[in-house]
């Protein structure tokens, strides 16, 4: 039976504490694992509205109502709100998580912060943010995290790095490259282990190779524009041959307004024949797997602004 990773990212305050929730009742519903990911730290969601520079990111405003979906109050967060303490406020929705029976792990402490610097960084500011997230992790949650997902698929050497000398045996930071539809550019996509600085490192990368619903929803395919309508039967023709693989969601997105069209997704997966797991599930079947090693690579998706993490070619 193929698997289908679920990993949910929780990048905002009110994400955590309304979009987790949601997410945890709907997932219980279809009996269906997953890893939910926690940003620890500050939420300066605010702070985005730097990234009018960055190619791309009206049209992604644009597609995906980022007001309608994040709220207008996350948005002043930083700005015109004081940041709230996501980790300080919402330890007991964290805790809830791990009770339901679900998989916890570090997102990052502050998500726009580390998505907006971390590339430029050394490794005395990477080591302080990530050293900030494990020990508030372990503060919640009574012991070290497992596993990691990266803000916004970025990193840097000394993060790959931190993540070796925190034991973490798995992670999911970057991604595989999509064709414009959102289809694998490359089928042999999927677990790995990366070569950084001519090392390469223990921790195995089970990359996200399916498009998010957010880089997809108001873009084109075939003259068809992709709505909440119609959305659902796109990805699914992209999971209709039976194949690993592993899907990002945000708990403010498919945790809040986009939750039928993830519910509609899961009801799917299972016809489909797919084992809906959490990362754990996953890196237990390929651990002891003979993993292609391939170097730390950059690259741009369709419907997203900026380069991220992506899997290259194995040689």
């Amino acid at each position: 039976m193929p698997l289908l990773t679920l990993k949910i990212d929780a990048d905002t305050y009110r994400g955590t504490r309304e979009g987790v929730p949601n997410l945890v009742r709907l997932l219980s519903k279809y009996q269906a694992r997953a890893t939910f990911l926690f940003s620890l730290g500050h939420d300066h969601t605010g702070w985005a509205l730097k990234q009018v520079f960055r190619p791309g990111f009206f049209q992604k405003v644009s597609r995906t109502s980022v007001v309608e979906h994040y709220g207008l109050k996350t948005l002043m967060y930083g700005v015109l709100l004081p940041a709230p303490d996501i980790g300080k406020t919402c330890a007991n929705y964290m805790q809830a998580v791990r009770d339901a029976g679900f998989e916890c792990g570090v997102h990052t402490w502050d998500h726009r912060v580390w998505q907006d610097h971390v590339r430029q960084r050394g490794a005395d500011w990477t080591s302080q943010q990530m050293q900030r997230s494990f020990d508030r992790f372990t503060q919640i949650f009574g012991q070290a995290p497992n596993t990691h997902g990266a803000a916004g698929w970025q990193m840097n050497p000394y993060a790959f790095e931190q993540l070796e000398k925190f034991g973490i045996a798995y992670a999911s930071d970057g991604r595989a490259m999509l064709a414009d539809d959102g289809a694998l550019a490359d089928q042999a996509a999927g677990p790995h282990r990366l070569q950084v600085n001519g090392k390469t490192l223990a921790c195995i990368q089970l990359p996200t190779t399916l498009p998010t619903l957010d880089e997809l929803l108001g873009r084109s395919f075939g003259g068809v524009e992709l709505t909440p309508a119609n959305i659902a039967a796109h990805i699914l023709a992209l999971t209709a041959t039976p194949r690993d693989h592993v899907f990002t969601l945000h708990a403010e997105l498919e945790g809040q307004k986009l939750a039928p069209i993830f519910e509609q997704l899961l009801q799917a997966w299972k016809a489909q024949g797919y084992d809906l797991v959490a990362m754990e599930d996953y890196y237990r079947q390929v651990k002891d797997q003979q993993l292609p090693t391939v170097p730390l690579a950059w690259a741009e998706l369709p419907g997203r602004s900026g380069e991220m993490i992506m899997q290259a070619s194995s040689s």
